[in-house]
């Protein structure tokens, strides 16, 4: 049975989170203050109207030029988004089997929406903690509706192709006669790695998904970009999923100003992950990947999860500092592990300060 001390430490992680005052990742912005930026920064006069016109209008332009694409949908979330392009593709082929990875977010984390909403039928790529291979693609027999590709692969640890690899495996869906679309929520970070810009990243894939309120720092919303038949059609099924609402304006304005303040930071924030991570490792903890693919990578820590959750939570109540999330058990006996994702504020912080805060964590 846990101790007393340890079934307390997460109603202890929230109250010190709530009394912190100096953030490492996500700093929390009185939701006053985010609305009150948001007014200072809109840029159109009047708002869209069921997602015309307005602000939603200037963003879906704006991106599918910055992805290269011919048309683009904003919607309000990223499951809608790949919901309606995997039914489109499904719908168009007349088969409900797409191929995507066995870890991706798509399986893990929207409790079996594709099979439960749209009846379609999963082949999974591959389920290892890795990019999926061409030679997997081509082990599944038959017809395929689609293949999503995920990148990065979260779950595994921000895990991303080659340059090369992608590329190989784009050629092997095209040589098949499959759409790849890519399941991009994280596309924005992935530039520095594969050292190719958006808009030669989609040119491999028929569609694109991009998140905005993870690193970019929106309200919440996502963007669909693509063939104009094809997102003409995945417009039909927002409206039937729910999406078309009256007005997307507040999202899309948070989304604008995170394409103009924090785009233009994704160099510097990999840069700043690849220096985390050596500097860490020199403390005693490992990292996955052990080079960063994006500014984000999972971090792990030789000692059972109760004494790291303890040991951070006391930091925070000490220092009023929030320098990373819970941690949860690795699955190496003794271990625990939590992700590291950095943001512009992290930036703020010196190399040496942050490396002495985790080294902390790791004193008796």
């Amino acid at each position: 049975m846990p101790s007393a001390s340890a079934a307390d430490t997460p109603a202890r992680r929230k109250a010190a989170a709530a009394n912190c005052d100096r953030w490492l990742a996500h700093p929390r912005t009185p939701m006053a203050d985010r609305l009150r930026r948001l007014a200072e920064v809109t840029a159109e006069a009047d708002a869209d109207i069921y997602g015309t016109g307005g602000e939603v209008a200037a963003l879906e332009q704006e991106v599918a030029e910055l992805l290269g694409k011919p048309a683009a949908v904003f919607m309000p979330s990223g499951i809608m988004a790949q919901q309606s392009v995997l039914r489109v593709y499904a719908d168009r082929a007349g088969t409900s089997r797409v191929a995507v990875h066995g870890q991706s977010h798509l399986l893990v984390h929207e409790l079996n929406a594709l099979e439960e909403v749209h009846q379609l039928r999963i082949e999974r790529l591959t389920s290892e903690p890795r990019q999926p291979r061409p030679d997997e693609l081509q082990a599944i027999p038959g017809k395929l509706a689609a293949v999503s590709l995920e990148l990065p692969l979260r779950d595994p640890g921000f895990l991303l192709p080659t340059w090369d690899e992608l590329v190989v495996f784009a050629e092997a869906c095209a040589a098949r006669g499959v759409p790849l679309h890519l399941d991009g929520a994280r596309l924005w970070e992935s530039t520095p790695y594969l050292e190719h810009s958006l808009a030669e990243i989609s040119a491999l894939a028929s569609s694109v998904y991009v998140s905005f309120y993870k690193v970019l720092g929106g309200l919440a919303g996502a963007i669909l970009a693509g063939p104009e038949d094809v997102i003409a059609e995945t417009r039909r099924w927002q409206r039937r999923l729910g999406g078309n609402l009256f007005t997307l304006a507040p999202y899309a304005v948070a989304a604008r100003e995170g394409l103009r303040t924090v785009l233009p930071l994704m160099d510097d924030l990999y840069d700043r992950a690849v220096q985390i991570a050596v500097s860490l490792q020199g403390e005693g903890f490992r990292v996955v990947p052990e080079s960063p693919h994006t500014n984000s990578f999972q971090l792990y820590a030789p000692r059972r999860v109760e004494v790291m959750e303890a040991a951070a939570v006391a930091r925070m109540e000490r220092t009023r500092e929030s320098i990373c999330g819970p941690w949860h058990p690795a699955a190496v006996p003794g271990w625990s592990w939590t992700e590291l994702v950095v943001t512009p504020t992290t930036l703020d912080w010196p190399l040496d300060e942050i490396t002495k805060a985790f080294g902390e964590l790791l004193r008796p």
